[in-house]
């Protein structure tokens, strides 16, 4: 992704030295400590930051990063970012479809084809897809007062009825009014608040690929989000960055490789053999993709609460779900 607007400016060591919170529980201004960088965890911050909250946003990672790729923004995920004050900077950084086609995998017929270019209309907002690390850079460069601090990864929370305290890998800590715990479906957070639950393998297997639409042939329809359904599976496909990349996601269900990582790549030769005999107009896509990724899907059984004391959990740390039900 482009470069880091906050990445210079990181913590220090004990980022509540000059904290006057840490001495005087009443002052007026709270301290929020949130768990993880990612795009709910910024967007958390910025929302705490705007109502005039000290906050500082913990890292595991030694930046702010996202993976490479593609997130549907509905009209009430844009309505969202309308109220953090990123709208616009989000259109910019956007593509928006007029129609979302569902389509045969064998014959490639016209199943459905759902309007999106009426949703300003209807529902007050678009429906946006964009790339997560565009998004993730979006809401970075809109935050003015949060402080970072990068390589901590949390490994224990404590959370009590007036502040929550936080313990890092190197064994420094951080004290907080509120703890938000955005870290992840292997979140610490959770774990500490209400103990060891492993995520459960859902017998779902994804590829992700990130095509340059300019190289592709000129008859691919590029200007229109796809799902392809067909037996054991299905592939959506839809523009990001300004319609400058077209990001594929296939899905199938097998159990043949259950490592949850969203990181690990793999040869387009896999995804080619995995939808042999699925229509050309989809397969011809995947060699486009300079890389591709394999993960497999994990979910958790919801919680009958999401907090403890001074602290709570958000996104997939509080209630991890397959991506075709997942919003923003």
């Amino acid at each position: 992704m482009a470069s880091n607007p906050l990445a210079s400016n990181p913590l220090a060591s004990n980022p509540l030295a000059s904290n006057p919170l840490a001495s005087n529980p009443l002052a007026s201004k709270p301290r929020i400590a949130v768990i993880g960088g990612g795009i709910g965890g910024l967007a958390a911050a910025l929302a705490f930051e705007q109502r005039g909250a000290d906050v500082v946003v913990c890292e595991q990672s030694p930046a702010l990063s996202e993976i490479g790729a593609g997130l549907n923004l509905t009209p009430n995920a844009v309505k969202a970012l309308r109220a953090l004050g990123v709208e616009q900077a989000t259109y910019d950084i956007a593509a928006e479809t007029d129609f979302l086609n569902i389509r045969s995998w064998k014959s490639g017929r016209y199943i459905s084809r759902t309007r999106r270019g009426d949703f300003r209309k209807l529902f007050g907002a678009p429906n946006l897809s964009v790339h997560r690390a565009d998004l993730l850079e979006v809401l970075a460069g809109a935050l003015k007062t949060t402080q970072f601090r990068f390589n901590a990864r949390c490994v224990e929370v404590e959370a009590g009825d007036r502040c929550a305290a936080a313990r890092f890998a190197d064994g420094s800590t951080i004290e907080a009014d509120l703890l938000i715990g955005a870290d992840g479906i292997h979140s610490a957070v959770r774990r500490s608040l209400f103990g060891a639950d492993a995520p459960r393998f859902t017998g779902c297997i994804c590829w992700r690929g990130m095509a340059p639409v300019a190289a592709l042939p000129n008859d691919i329809n590029t200007k229109d989000g796809a799902m392809w359904m067909g037996p054991h599976g299905h592939v959506v496909h839809y523009p990001v960055r300004r319609g400058e990349l077209l990001n594929i996601v296939a899905h199938i269900d097998s159990d043949a490789w259950t490592e949850e990582s969203w990181t690990h790549e793999c040869d387009v030769a896999e995804v080619t053999a995995t939808y042999a005999g699925w229509n050309t107009a989809l397969t011809q896509l995947y060699p486009y993709s300079e890389r591709w990724y394999k993960w497999a899907l994990y979910d958790r059984d919801p919680l009958p609460q999401w907090s403890r004391g001074r602290a709570t959990l958000l996104g997939d740390s509080a209630h991890a779900m397959l991506p075709g039900a997942r919003g923003l």
